[in-house]
């Protein structure tokens, strides 16, 4: 449903990575089938993949690279180019506040920065569905609050959410439906 933000929460080891790295089809599920926007993730990955943007619990960036840079390698896998390509680098940088660090390498960039940038790369193709895997773990609070800021603004301009947590707050905060996973299982929603 557009601008819905639906939450996993759950202990370490629950379930909730695998589900969603089922969902993006890194991982095929033991059983039964997933269809992403009413397609079979494992028989047309790449229709599926197109439509998402994912933020995985660990940055997955080129540390030599800036921001801009890598934005813009990740920009022409999902195939923009030329005018473009800029444009989106310009939009996704001002939306999450990277513009004083976009030309700094990834590894002088503090966790909350280079947690922006991954964030602004699962934005690169306008994702119908953000899946976000513990985009906050570790900020500090003033970095978690400006995260959750954007995210309240994605919602309303109707990209869907999917998001994991361990906080009760955020989840909260962010979620319109929150689901509750016990050793890979819903157990409570």
């Amino acid at each position: 449903m557009p601008g819905l933000c639906f939450g996993l929460l759950g202990p370490n080891g629950a379930g909730k990575t695998t589900a969603l790295r089922m969902i993006y089809g890194v991982t095929r599920p033991s059983a039964g089938t997933i269809r992403v926007f009413g397609i079979d993730i494992n028989r047309d990955p790449r229709a599926v993949r197109s439509r998402l943007g994912v933020t995985l619990q660990h940055n997955a960036m080129i540390q030599a690279l800036s921001p801009v840079e890598n934005l813009r390698v990740f920009g022409r896998y999902h195939l923009l180019h030329g005018v473009e390509l800029s444009r989106r680098i310009d939009e996704v940088i001002d939306f999450l506040d990277l513009g004083s660090h976009a030309k700094v390498p990834v590894q002088q960039l503090s966790g909350g920065f280079q947690r922006r940038l991954a964030i602004a790369l699962s934005l690169m193709n306008r994702p119908e569905l953000l899946i976000l895997d513990e985009p906050t773990t570790g900020l500090d609070p003033a970095v978690r609050l400006a995260l959750w800021s954007r995210i309240r603004n994605l919602k309303a301009s109707d990209t869907t959410v999917l998001l994991t947590t361990h906080y009760m707050d955020e989840a909260e905060r962010l979620c319109d439906r929150v689901a509750i996973i016990l050793e890979g299982k819903v157990i409570a929603e």
